[in-house]
C-alpha cells in the first residue's frame, strides 16, 4: 500500500497494490500493521456501505464529543468526489479541505481522522461507497456543515441544480455557526 500525506494533518490517501490478470484482480483493502505504521492506531469497530445515484451529496457530517468518528472510506463501484474539512478551531488548517476522487477503478481510499467533517458527491449511478468507523453512530451527537458554505469554498465539480440531498443536509449550519472541535 502507498500512503500519501495530504495538506491536512492526519488526512491520508491510501493507494492499495492491485494484482490483476485475465481472471480479475486482488487487493488488500486494509492491513492493520501497515495502517498503524503510517497513520497510527485506530480501532475500527464497524463497516458501513451505501449505494447512491449520480448527484447525491451526503454530508458534510461529523459527530461531536466522545462520539467523534475516524473513517476509512472507499468506493467499490462508481465514482465520488470525497471531501474532508478540518473543523478543529485550533488547527492551522481550520476551514481548509481535501477533495479526492475515489472510484471502483482507482481503488483509492481516504482516511479521515476525528476533528474533520466528511462528505461525498456521487458522480455515477449505482455507486457503492464503503467505510470503516472507530465509533458507533450517535444521532444526538451528529452535526452537519452546509456543503456550499462560501467560507470553505468546496469545488464539487458539479452544478448545484444537479445535487440531490436530504432535507437535513440542505439545512446544515455554516462553518461559523457550527459546533466544532477545539
Amino acid at each position: 500500500m502507498n500512503f500519501i500525506k495530504t495538506d491536512l494533518q492526519g488526512v491520508w490517501i491510501i493507494e492499495p497494490k492491485v494484482f490483476g490478470d485475465e481472471r480479475g484482480y486482488f487487493l488488500e483493502t486494509y492491513r492493520q500493521d501497515h495502517f498503524e505504521a503510517h497513520i497510527g492506531k485506530v480501532d475500527f469497530i464497524q463497516d458501513n456501505e451505501s449505494c447512491s445515484s449520480r448527484g447525491v451529496l451526503r454530508g458534510l457530517h461529523y459527530q461531536i464529543g466522545d462520539a467523534a468518528q475516524a473513517k476509512l472510506v472507499r468506493v467499490i463501484r462508481g465514482i465520488v468526489i470525497d471531501v474532508a474539512v478540518d473543523i478543529r478551531k485550533s488547527s492551522s488548517t481550520f476551514g481548509k479541505y481535501v477533495a479526492v476522487e475515489l472510484s471502483g477503478e482507482n481503488k483509492r481510499q481516504l482516511f479521515v481522522p476525528r476533528g474533520f467533517a466528511h462528505g461525498f458527491l456521487v458522480m455515477e449511478d449505482h455507486t457503492v461507497f464503503c467505510y470503516k468507523v472507530d465509533n458507533v453512530y450517535a444521532p444526538q451527537c451528529e452535526r452537519s456543515i452546509l456543503y456550499n458554505d462560501p467560507a470553505i469554498g468546496i469545488d464539487w465539480k458539479i452544478g448545484q441544480h444537479e445535487i440531490i440531498m436530504s432535507p437535513k443536509d440542505a439545512q446544515a449550519s455554516t462553518l461559523d455557526q457550527a459546533e466544532l472541535f477545539d
